[in-house]
């Protein structure tokens, strides 16, 4: 039983009751008041950044309580110091578990990507409900040992996507079950990101760390990823564009755009993916290779096919770095591509019968026919747009109280039985830019040296097995070996 049912069921079946005394229903203290009994116990792992709203809104005004928190970082979780005086403070997680582990319910996760399967596997094996923020891992093999672990361990969880609890994703489900736009054979998804560094050359300089981290604390932070010095490229935003911390423009968006998508058409594994990236010039005649880092802009196209909802194979295009689609037959000439920043981020969904397009977060669906009448979204209820970030995080913790396997786990619209596969297809588009990047050296017809980029293909792919079927090389950006001492426990 679910550690906060344990503790509701004690308090009315033993020591009190056998005391003469019971717990007063709330309808009877009183409006708005939420018992002890009822708070959940909550943690975080990252308290600054996105890990402050995670935090804040699963607090939802004190109808939680926040108990702990960790982060290497206190200069940049001030904020959450502040509000919650009485939390208990970490450096490090593993013994903020292992000091209050007890006293822990459930556990926001707001890292670095390389992060995010490391603790929250350390937290699930502990019973421990967990949010963790998007993209879920790292790798694909992460995302597919969460959503398994899950099940195992028999835990609440959701991903920080928080748009697929917007309900205007509800309108766009139902205008394609309801046939509006037809079968659709092709998906163009695009985002304005990067917008921090990426596609330069690796940092050589090591700057002394900032006066609120010890080497101590950059060791934490780096976790299971390979030891490299501090530098500010890094820490505490940049990370995103570097392989070893993070998932480039993909995994910053792509659970975001690429989600209204996979839950519209019901998809599952892809089959087969390729990609183009764009090149860095710094010396004439030779692009840049920083294998190390993320491209400045890719073009990727993963393949999948027919699924229970779409009776038709399907291509989605992905476009990052600035690249954007052009302007669909149905959208007129003078309309943005989307609303979403004049065109920054989108969705588009071309059916037998139209265009949906939908921006970022799930927001501001509608629909161009082929017939030219444009159909748009009812407003939002202004009761749900109350809630921060469509309530994500709010109906994680309420169904962390109603415990596993029940009717508010099963309503959630990102847990990993869900999210687990969406950050596989996300992730598979990295595995594809990877390998576009392997070379070997070569001699020429003159016997001068030069590079052959033999990664340059398209990938097939066994979802089942999680294989690469036709470029072994491509198989070793499935998974990564943690480093030692950051090994996964059985």
């Amino acid at each position: 039983m679910p550690k906060q049912n344990n503790r509701r069921k004690f308090l009315q079946n033993s020591s009190l009751a056998a005391a003469g005394f019971f717990i007063v229903p709330r309808h009877v203290i009183g409006k708005g008041y939420t018992a002890p009994s009822d708070k959940l116990n909550i943690a975080a792992i990252g308290a600054g950044g996105k890990g402050q709203s995670d935090l804040f809104n699963s607090y939802n005004n004190g109808a939680n309580n926040v108990v702990a928190f960790t982060d290497v970082d206190w200069d940049r979780c001030k904020p959450a110091i502040e509000k919650f005086p009485n939390a208990k403070k970490y450096r490090d997680f593993r013994v903020m578990l292992e000091e209050s582990g007890k006293d822990i319910d459930a556990v926001t996760i707001s890292t670095p990507d390389h992060f995010h399967a490391y603790a929250a596997m350390a937290c699930m094996q502990m019973g421990k409900h967990v949010y963790v923020q998007k993209p879920l891992t790292h790798n694909i093999a992460e995302a597919r040992m969460l959503t398994e672990a899950a099940r195992k361990y028999k835990v609440v969880t959701q991903m920080g996507n928080q748009g697929s609890s917007n309900p205007q994703q509800k309108v766009a489900m139902k205008w394609f079950d309801d046939g509006l736009i037809g079968t659709v054979n092709k998906v163009e998804i695009w985002t304005n990101r990067p917008v921090w560094p990426q596609g330069i050359p690796v940092p050589t300089d090591k700057p002394a760390l900032p006066a609120s981290m010890s080497a101590a604390d950059w060791n934490t932070w780096l976790g299971p990823a390979e030891y490299v010095d501090y530098n500010p490229l890094y820490h505490p935003f940049k990370w995103r564009g570097w392989w070893n911390f993070g998932t480039g423009a993909l995994g910053d968006i792509g659970c975001h755009t690429i989600d209204s998508a996979f839950r519209i058409l019901g998809l599952g594994y892809p089959t087969e993916v390729e990609c183009s990236v764009g090149q860095v010039f710094i010396k004439d005649w030779t692009p840049e290779h920083i294998p190390e880092g993320c491209p400045p802009s890719s073009l990727v196209e993963i393949k999948f096919p027919e699924t229970k909802k779409n009776k038709s194979k399907m291509k989605m295009v992905w476009m990052d770095g600035g690249l954007r689609p052009f302007h669909p037959d149905q959208l007129p000439a003078n309309e943005p591509l989307s609303t979403d920043g004049n065109g920054a981020n989108g969705v588009y969904l071309h059916g037998t019968k139209g265009l949906m397009v939908i921006d970022m977060y799930g927001n501001n669906p509608r629909i161009y026919l082929n017939s030219g009448e444009k159909i748009t979204a009812p407003a939002a209820d202004p009761n749900a747009l109350k809630l921060p970030e469509f309530g994500h995080q709010i109906f994680w913790t309420e169904a962390c109280k109603a415990g596993f396997n029940s009717k508010q786990h099963k309503e959630l619209t990102s847990s990993f039985d869900y999210s687990g596969p969406l950050t596989e297809t996300v992730l598979m588009g990295n595995l594809a830019i990877r390998s576009y990047g392997l070379r070997k050296e070569v001699k020429n017809a003159a016997g001068r040296n030069g590079f052959e980029f033999y990664g340059r293909k398209k990938l097939l792919w066994d979802g089942n097995a999680m294989r690469i079927t036709n470029f072994e090389d491509a198989n070793q950006f499935v998974s990564r070996v943690n480093r030692s001492g950051w090994e996964f426990k059985k």
